[in-house]
């Protein structure tokens, strides 16, 4: 089938030597797109949390991390669970994959 999509924002450990090497052994399953620099809109994972920082995450005082990691992922598997929401963020970048 076809290669699997992979976006990047341009967090320097995605452009490290190491990560390049592994990169190039990959190519027959693995094809990256990089966002440009400084360009959250184009980034699809910005919109997830946005999303889950305004459900899950609105007005949460945890009195311990994993209680925090908790709600995350149930807002995780909540928008993973919707194909049209994630459908939706993607087209809310504006890019054609």
């Amino acid at each position: 089938g076809d290669p699997a999509t992979l976006i990047w924002d341009g967090l320097s450990a995605h452009r490290s030597k190491d990560m390049k090497a592994w990169l190039a052994t990959q190519r027959h399953w693995l094809r990256v797109e990089r966002l440009p620099a400084y360009a959250p809109e184009l980034n699809p994972v910005e919109q997830v949390w946005g999303n889950i920082k305004t459900t899950e995450l609105a007005n949460l005082c945890p009195e311990h991390i994993d209680e925090a990691h908790t709600a995350a992922g149930t807002g995780l598997d909540r928008i993973g669970n919707s194909y049209q929401l994630c459908f939706s963020f993607l087209d809310h970048t504006g890019l054609r994959l």
